[in-house]
């Protein structure tokens, strides 16, 4: 039952990935260096993000908000846009809804193997828990999350010929998706969410940046 509880964690930790790359036209296309890139760039802006938290973040209490130190986490967070623009950017091959999508899907392949693959580990109790699970569902959620990112870096930095009336929305969108950790971290002090309700949030937050992401896609291709 442990093993059977540890499968199931896991296939709804990494299976999303699997199924979004055979289920959309990557697997027809060379964009498996490309996934890579943007494996290896996360992995890059993960470490560089953990120096700036220690050297600047204070880690005394992690229970009580701050504000300051959450508007300092965010500002971090504004290292995955430099590192989706230099995964898209150094990318190339397919088309450039392929490669946001590829870009997108290997930043998160690589944040649920960092911060999830070895706490799943834990699954293998005999005593049942739902952390695993929700573990799983924050991980679809981060699947969702940076897709959407990598649209929206792409439209302000790599594709041409756009409306400069999206440009504010655009980086409104960005700096959004860069403080979405936080913004999820705050609501959940503030408004002390237990974990359930801390999911439904992060889903919901995460389907709804990716409708605004989508609307500006779209928008940019007229």
């Amino acid at each position: 039952m442990p093993v059977f509880h540890l499968v199931n964690c896991a296939a709804l930790t990494f299976g999303p990935h699997a199924v979004y790359y055979y289920a959309t036209p990557l697997c027809e296309y060379r964009v498996v260096p490309t996934m890579v890139r943007g494996i290896a760039t996360y992995f890059m802006t993960f470490f560089a993000k953990l120096i700036c938290l220690a050297a600047f973040v204070s880690s005394s209490d992690s229970t009580a908000f701050n504000p300051t130190q959450e508007i300092l986490q965010a500002g971090i967070g504004m290292l995955d846009c430099i590192g989706l623009y230099y995964a898209l950017s150094r990318s190339s091959g397919p088309a450039l809804s392929d490669k946001i999508q590829a870009v997108g899907l290997g930043w998160a392949l690589a944040d649920s193997v960092l911060n999830r693959l070895a706490p799943l580990m834990g699954a293998k109790s005999p005593e049942f828990s739902w952390a695993y699970l929700q573990a799983g569902g924050h991980a679809n959620a981060n699947l969702i999350v940076s897709v959407s990112f990598a649209t929206v870096v792409s439209l302000i930095y790599i594709r041409k010929n756009k409306s400069s009336a999206l440009m504010p929305f655009l980086y409104l969108s960005m700096l959004l998706h860069a403080a979405f950790p936080s913004i999820l971290s705050s609501m959940r002090q503030l408004l002390q969410l237990d974990a359930a309700n801390v999911l439904a949030a992060d889903l919901a937050m995460s389907v709804a940046a990716a409708v605004v992401s989508w609307r500006l896609y779209s928008a940019a291709a007229k």
